[in-house]
């Protein structure tokens, strides 16, 4: 009985975010993303659901600034199905020069994800590993662009690092054992004008997370935040400024404009977030 009803309400999530991303962006737009009916499956691999739609929703708010950016590497770590790598390469596929790379721990879903990707005739260098294992040297500083949905469940600990399903969710304490093991091989990973498009869910900390980054020297803004019934989901951003400087353990914000109000207001935006349940 408890399966059949969460399985109910996942359905019911997916229908309700379809129609909120029907009703923000139109089909011409929708065009541009991975199609669910041609988005590959199996038993042990995590379908698009609530939090895969505020990726790639926040992929296609920064559609413009994307193809602006250029990116010549994007990289997906934790590709699951395939939905939002393969979105990706749809979004930016008038771009003939990127190059994507995805990965994921689970043997099946790297073999969904190429089912996937094929049958939207885009392509991506696959790799069952966990995280980037075997990357970080060939990609060190090299990625433009690195999207991740971790697994950010709250679970034991003993249920994090497998190669099922559950890898896709079990987060260990707080949801932040992988997402903090992430965080460092995409700073050692990013270029110079690499960008990260992260999501966290507030139980995760993420204005902890905001500022443990800024202290690396990047910038933040959240892209998209998403409540459901269950949880509130944000989608961040994150890039390398060079108006952030370091100084001794403390990082100091020195905008060209001399004020860092931008931090200030996503960090005030994080601080209420992080309360709600």
């Amino acid at each position: 009985m408890l399966a059949s009803n969460l399985s109910s309400y996942m359905v019911i999530l997916a229908v309700l975010s379809l129609f909120s991303y029907f009703t923000i962006f139109p089909p011409k737009m929708a065009s541009r993303i991975a199609q669910i009916r041609l988005v590959s499956s199996h038993p042990q691999v995590y379908e698009p659901c609530d939090d895969s739609f505020a990726l790639v929703d926040a992929l296609l708010a920064d559609r413009k600034k994307l193809l602006d950016h250029r990116p010549a590497i994007c990289m997906e770590v934790g590709s699951g199905s395939g939905y939002v790598i393969t979105s990706l390469a749809l979004i930016l596929q008038e771009m003939k020069t990127s190059y994507y790379f995805a990965t994921d721990i689970n043997p099946h879903a790297v073999r969904v994800t190429h089912e996937t990707l094929e049958a939207h005739g885009v392509h991506a260098e696959l790799l069952t590993t966990n995280i980037a294992a075997g990357l970080e040297k060939r990609l060190a500083g090299l990625v433009d662009v690195m999207v991740v949905n971790p697994p950010y469940v709250p679970t034991p600990e003993e249920e994090v690092g497998g190669d099922g399903i559950a890898a896709a969710w079990a987060g260990g304490e707080n949801g932040r054992s992988v997402i903090d093991k992430i965080l460092p091989i995409a700073d050692n990973l990013l270029s110079e004008k690499g960008w990260l498009y992260m999501l966290f869910l507030a139980a995760n900390d993420p204005l902890q997370i905001c500022l443990q980054m800024r202290d690396k020297g990047y910038a933040a803004k959240i892209v998209v935040q998403r409540a459901t019934e269950e949880e509130s989901l944000h989608v961040i951003k994150f890039w390398r400024d060079s108006d952030i400087r370091m100084e001794g353990n403390e990082a100091v914000a020195t905008a060209k404009n001399g004020s860092p109000r931008g931090w200030e207001f996503l960090l005030s935006q994080l601080s209420r977030l992080s309360f709600r349940r």
